[in-house]
């Protein structure tokens, strides 16, 4: 099921991109976009009308980057979940490493090609009072939803229809892969008593069920608690912090186990690890500065994990 709906989903992309570049493409969208592609500027709303626009340079538009990251370190965000499911994959020294750079390799292409679609498709500056999608452009794409703009440009009315069918196929394949590979970490949590004990039992078909029932409460909870782009904002942010320490297990393994095997040896090391941590962090703080309403309780829940880790470790010690 994972294969099949994965494969539907980046072919339809792949026809997005195709009809979008090489055959829709929109020689005044193009030629707009080329003439001001490196202009940078904060347009100013007021009650639904533009106000004005800033020009953004220096730290100023170092900020706007970080902030516009959101969406594009979302869409890379399930790169690691094959680790996951390390202690059940076949090879693992050489299908881990592989996945992630493939898995992530792939995204990024279809990521970037599809934005080189877009703009071939649609002028990136707008109006918000304009009465078609060329005329609101990328920028004032109604609801945000630039890929639906992009296929109306292709396909006229029908767009809304095909991709709303198109999301619902990638949601699904998303979910479906999220879904099993998330459960496993609470499982394997659970047997290092770090977790519910109940957590790390599999069920008569050898599926972590409690886990799963688990996981989709917490979900749904999220899911609740705010729109789809606060979660964004919570969900990035949060995982930023744990590829940061995850980054950075790599340079305290490296001091205190020297001679442990390595199958794999961090590309660039200590250069690239070392840029990751920073822009990494400076994303961060960037996201804590400008979208604090769900950027600061993430952090805090993401604290509160250190004392709960230790409590958890006393009683697995007083259970033994």
């Amino acid at each position: 099921m994972q294969v099949v709906f994965t494969i539907a989903k980046i072919a339809a992309v792949l026809v997005l991109i195709f009809l979008g570049i090489a055959v829709a493409s929109n020689a005044d969208a193009v030629s707009a976009n080329l003439a001001r592609f490196w202009d940078a500027g904060w347009t100013q709303m007021t009650d639904g009308a533009v106000t004005g626009v800033v020009p953004l340079s220096g730290m100023a538009l170092l900020a706007a980057v970080g902030v516009a990251m959101v969406g594009s370190l979302f869409s890379s965000d399930a790169w690691n979940n094959i680790t996951f499911t390390a202690g059940e994959v076949v090879n693992p020294k050489r299908t881990i490493p592989l996945s992630l750079a493939l898995g992530t390799g792939i995204v990024t292409l279809l990521y970037l090609l599809s934005n080189v679609a877009f703009l071939a498709l649609l002028p990136l500056w707008g109006s918000p009072d304009a009465a078609d999608v060329a005329g609101r452009g990328i920028q004032f794409a109604t609801s945000d939803r630039i890929g639906t703009a992009a296929a109306h440009v292709i396909f006229g009315a029908p767009a809304e229809f095909i991709m709303a069918a198109l999301i619902m196929v990638s949601t699904f394949g998303c979910n479906n892969g999220l879904i099993l590979a998330g459960a496993r970490v609470s499982w394997a949590m659970a047997r290092d008593r770090l977790f519910f004990t109940k957590a790390g039992t599999l069920n008569s078909r050898s599926v972590p069920a409690t886990a799963l029932v688990l996981q989709a409460v917490w979900t749904s909870l999220l899911c609740l608690s705010g729109s789809y782009g606060d979660l964004l904002d919570y969900v990035v942010f949060a995982v930023l912090l744990f590829y940061i320490l995850t980054i950075a297990g790599i340079f305290i393994l490296r001091r205190k186990q020297p001679d442990a095997p390595r199958p794999y040896r961090a590309f660039g090391y200590p250069v690239v690890p070392g840029l990751y941590i920073l822009v990494a962090t400076a994303i961060c703080i960037d996201l804590l500065i400008y979208k604090p309403s769900f950027t600061w309780p993430g952090l805090l829940i993401v604290l509160l994990g250190v004392p709960v880790y230790f409590v958890w470790r006393w009683f697995g010690r007083r259970a033994k």
